[in-house]
Order: structure tokens, then sequence, then C-alpha cells
């Protein structure tokens, strides 16, 4: 009887050692209907994770055999995509959003009046501050003035910015606090007057007049900002989010954050294009981790179309003699080009208007021609003419925001005309130049929902559906396209497309579980699209 036990025993022992030990892995999803995005767009139904990166992808039979894991997590066949990139947001500025009065949806002034009135009874505030007001979506289309704001707050400074951030409305008393009275005139924007006296109304350059008598966050409502804006990111599927302009302190803060575990969002950070900004970078070159990556320079070439702010060639069509203007003087911008093209940082510019573009587009092409694989950057490319697509290429990408098109819609013709409008917006032809868009929201002036992005892309309507068959419906994005904006082309305009942006071995274990099918649900759904779970290097975020 001994002798049977041991000879099982070493038989058992013997087929142990026959078969090849299994891997292990931290994570093994199973049962999943895995879209990689990677060269071949191919799919897959599990991964392995281990140490914050995926080590295999395959097959569920492939990988249950071939690794143990200490969670395994069934799917249930639904669909998983890369990580989440938006390509253009203000990250900091929406966590900042929390702590104004929100202005966005507002239908009329009134309703504007009425929510700073509940916000300033509620908080009492030294000085009021809101964001989201959009003139174009009131019956009144024109923009407001200070008269009721000095009616209700007669000593207590107000400014309320626009929802695009290119303008706004400010009471007397924080005119009198910035000094603006009837001969202010600032370049690179306009203070809006009537028989000779100010509005209340800034757009772009006399901005900087309010911004420097405004009080500034300290540290603690930077933090709480900061985790705010994660909060709310990661609800959508964000797991990386291009901040298109940041200052350095806000960077170190964040820095500090994600290197104590604090904040767990990765962060393509766009310096903004200030001297004390630029000296330290610059300087310093490029700040890479697995969470931060500084390597670029935010640069304003023009100011938006809903205020009449972007540079364009020929006058508004709604404005006669009305151009729009450069927010950074032309001279500057070249300077500032061959200064950071002697460096490995990238310029991204904002350039809206067809004559922003132009000079813009001009100017990397000069500064590019000898430098390989800059990756620079037109942010919103929004209004292209005719012969200024063939600058787009490998040098040069396209930034743009779908759900623009679809809220500019209404009124975009009667800014621009019938003909000027057909380059505007136009990311097939700007897919077909350059071979790649990386896609944003600009949020907090859109919605922070990426699957607003998608849906905007693929079927250029409202989320009425309206109009049907879309906005300048020649310029839909197919879904692959729409994915690949969201997620490598994204990552590639980053210069991280070999850490994240597809589902492959070796990158960052940064995915999304969405409740439905993104590729085929009809395009009416996708707006409702959930993010159900939520990975960022193998830990759950949501």
């Amino acid at each position: 009887m001994i002798r049977l036990k041991w000879f099982t025993v070493l038989l058992l022992l013997g087929l142990t050692a026959c078969s090849p030990s299994r891997e292990t892995a931290d994570t093994l999803v199973i049962n999943a209907n895995v879209y990689t995005v990677d060269s071949a767009f191919s799919k897959a139904t599990a991964f392995a994770v281990k140490d914050g990166r995926f080590i295999a992808v395959g097959n569920d039979e492939e990988l249950q055999e071939r690794f143990s894991a200490g969670e395994i997590f069934d799917a249930g066949g639904k669909t998983i995509v890369p990580g989440l990139i938006d390509a253009h947001c203000h990250f900091y500025g929406l966590g900042l959003n929390q702590e104004v009065v929100d202005l966005t949806g507002t239908k009329s002034y009134e309703e504007v009046l009425a929510r700073v009135k509940a916000f300033q009874q509620e908080r009492n505030s030294d000085f009021i501050r809101g964001r989201g007001w959009d003139q174009n979506d009131w019956e009144v289309k024109e923009f407001p003035t200070s008269k009721e704001l000095d009616e209700l707050f007669p000593d207590t400074p107000v400014a309320l910015e626009r929802v695009d951030g290119h303008a706004y409305l400010v009471n007397s008393a924080a005119m009198k606090m910035a000094g603006i009275g009837p001969d202010t005139a600032v370049p690179g924007g306009e203070v809006v007057k009537e028989s000779g006296k100010p509005t209340g109304v800034l757009v772009d350059g006399p901005m900087a007049l309010v911004d420097a008598i405004m009080p500034k966050p300290d540290k603690e409502t930077i933090v709480r900002a900061l985790k705010a804006a994660e909060k709310i990111s990661f609800d959508y599927g964000l797991t990386t989010v291009n901040d298109a302009g940041l200052d350095r302190s806000v960077i170190e803060i964040i820095d500090s954050l994600q290197q104590a575990g604090e904040l767990r969002m990765r962060v393509y950070a766009m310096v903004s294009n200030k001297p004390e900004n630029l000296d330290h970078f610059l300087e310093q070159g490029i700040l890479k981790t697995d969470r931060l990556n500084v390597r670029s320079v935010k640069v304003y070439g023009d100011g938006a179309l809903g205020s009449r702010g972007a540079a364009l060639k020929a006058p508004y069509s709604d404005k006669p003699g009305h151009f729009g203007a450069m927010v950074t003087p032309v001279a500057d911008i070249r300077a500032l080009a061959k200064r950071i093209a002697a460096t490995e940082y990238q310029m991204n510019t904002h350039a809206i208007g067809d004559s922003a573009n132009a000079v813009i587009l001009e100017t990397y092409a000069e500064v590019l021609a000898e430098k390989e694989d800059p990756r620079w950057k037109i942010e919103h490319a929004q209004v292209i003419a005719p012969g200024d697509f063939d600058y787009f290429g490998e040098k040069i990408i396209p930034s743009v925001q779908p759900t623009h098109a679809t809220s500019d819609m209404y009124w975009a013709e009667d800014r621009l005309g019938a003909e000027r409008v057909k380059g505007a917006y136009a990311f097939k032809d700007l897919l077909q130049q350059s071979g790649l868009l990386a896609l944003g929201t600009d949020f907090p002036v859109e919605q922070v929902n990426p699957f607003h992005t998608f849906y905007a892309a693929v079927t250029r309507q409202d989320l009425e559906e309206y109009p049907e068959g879309g906005f300048m419906p020649s310029q839909l994005l197919e879904r692959e396209a729409a994915l690949k904006g969201m997620t490598i082309w994204a990552a590639y305009s980053n210069f991280e497309e070999d850490e994240k942006g597809s589902i492959e071995a070796g990158k960052f274990a940064d995915f999304v579980i969405l409740d439905k099918n993104i590729m085929e649900v009809p395009g009416n759904e996708i707006p409702k699209l959930k993010a159900v779970k939520v990975s960022v290097g193998g830990e759950w975020v949501k």
C-alpha cells in the first residue's frame, strides 16, 4: 500500500514536470469583444495584464491555457476599446469650472442673470466668476451688455466667460478695477463699445486686463480642481487628456500629485505661451514620466468664430468690414516658431480663421523644412482656404474637435458665406491630406463626453439628429477613423504611439469596457454609450 502511494506521487510529479508551467499575470480579461486598434485593426477576445501593461492579446482558450492570473475578469461579451484620449481639452479648466457659475445651456441673458444671482446668494463671493454663455443660443443673438449686471451687483466685480473662452462679459465694477474705459484699446482683440462707451464685452486681447485683477486660485483650489476633473473624465472613459495650455505651477502640481499616486489620469501638457513658462521648459527640455508628457507649447493664433474673433482673409459675411484679429502678432508667431524649432518641443497653435491658418501653416512649413518628424499641430484647423490644405502631412498634424462642427453649424454659414464655409470643419479632406487626425472635444467649451465626439464625427448631426444626412455630409468620417482619432492617432500626435493608443503587448493597460458595441450600434445610440469600467495601467479607476 505504501509503495502504491509513492508510485502515485511520483507519477503526478512526472506529469507536472512534463507540462509547461503557466505564466503569471495580474489580470486576465476574457469573453470580450476587443477592438485592438493595432495596425491591422484586428479583434481579439482576451488579453493579459501584468505590472500595468498588456503582456498578451489573443483568444480565450489560448490565453487561459497560457496564463494563471490573480484576477480573471469575464467581460460578458462586452466591447473593449483602448483607453480614450482627448487630443484637445482644458482639463484643469474643467476642474476650475466646478468652482464658478455654470452658464452652459442658457437660452437667454435673463437665464444667465438668474443663475449668477442664485450662485451669489449661496456663495457670497468677493469676485463673481462664471463660464458657458453663448449668445448664438439665445433668441436675441447679440452680445449682452453690463447694464443688468451693474444693477444686480453695483459693487461686486463680475466676469462671465463666453463658452469658447474668447470673450468676457464684465460689469462696471470689474472694468473699474481693471482700468477699462472709453479710450481702452488692446491689440489682438476688441473692447466692444456703443456710443463710445464699453458695453462690458471684451473679446480676446483685452480679457488679460481682467485676468490680472482676478483672485488667483491657491494650491488647495488647484488640487481640488484637478481631482474633480479627473473624476468627470474617468467616468467617460478618458485615460489621457491633452490639456491645451498650462502654466509651470500647475504642471508641477500635476507631476507631484501623479508621483504621490493621488492623480492617476495621464496628462499631455501643452505649456502656455508665456515668457516665464518657455524660459523654464525650453531650457529644461522634455519632461516625460509614465503619466506626464511635457514637450509642446500652446500658442493662440486668433480668436473664435462664435465671437467673431477668428482672423479671416475677407470680412465676415454677417459683419461687413470686420476681419477678426490675430491674438499673437504675426512677427511674434514667426519668432516663436524659430525658437521652438531649435528644441525638441512641438508648437501647437490655435487657428480658427482661414487667415490665421494660412499664417501658421506657412510659418510651420518654413521653420520645419529641415526638421525630422516634428509632428507640430494646428489646433482646431477650423476654416481652411482651398490652397492651404496641401500644407498638412507628416510634419503638420490637424487636431480637430468634431462637436464644434455640430455646435456651430446653425450659424457658421452666416459668418463665412456659402463658398468659404466649404473649407470649414472639413475633417474628411484633412484626413485625406494628412493621413491621420487627432480628435478631441475642447471641453469645457463642449461637453466632456467622448462619445459625442465619435457621434459628431460619423454622423455630423446634433443630438436631435439634425440635419437629416448630416451637416456637410461629404466630411463624414468612417467609424474606424473616428476610433483611431481618439486612440492611436491621438497617441501618435503626442509621440506616445509606442506606449498607448492600442491594445498590444508592451503598451500600458489602458482600456475601456463599453455597454454597447461602438462600431455597430445605430448612429443615434452612440451618444448614449456608457463606459462601464475603465482601466489605467491595469488599475480599475471606474
